[in-house]
């Protein structure tokens, strides 16, 4: 779900789309293929959804919007994200100890 790279800490999310409201919803999955999941307003329309989960991603951890890269997934719900100036500690103290 979680790992840190010479650019950044990758991140796996479980994206869904057409939801109320855009928000982390839990964790998908377990052990090495778990992903965060993250139910998302936008529609999956012409990266819609792909642009509201940077956008998410990048305010709920207090960095730019191009600090947010999507690697991997961008026709698929399971996606990779790049992210630069974030520590692995901050990305798991905001997502996984609530």
């Amino acid at each position: 779900m979680l790992r840190a790279t010479i650019e950044g800490v990758t991140l796996a999310v479980r994206a869904q789309p057409g939801a109320k409201k855009t928000s982390f919803t839990g964790v998908y999955g377990e052990g090495a293929s778990a992903q965060l999941k993250i139910a998302v307003k936008a529609p999956p329309l012409e990266g819609r959804a792909n642009q509201a989960l940077i956008v998410f991603l990048a305010e709920t951890l207090g960095v730019a919007k191009n600090a947010v890269e999507l690697k991997a997934g961008e026709l698929s719900r399971s996606k990779v994200f790049l992210l630069r100036g974030v520590t692995l500690e901050k990305v798991k103290e905001v997502f996984l100890q609530k």
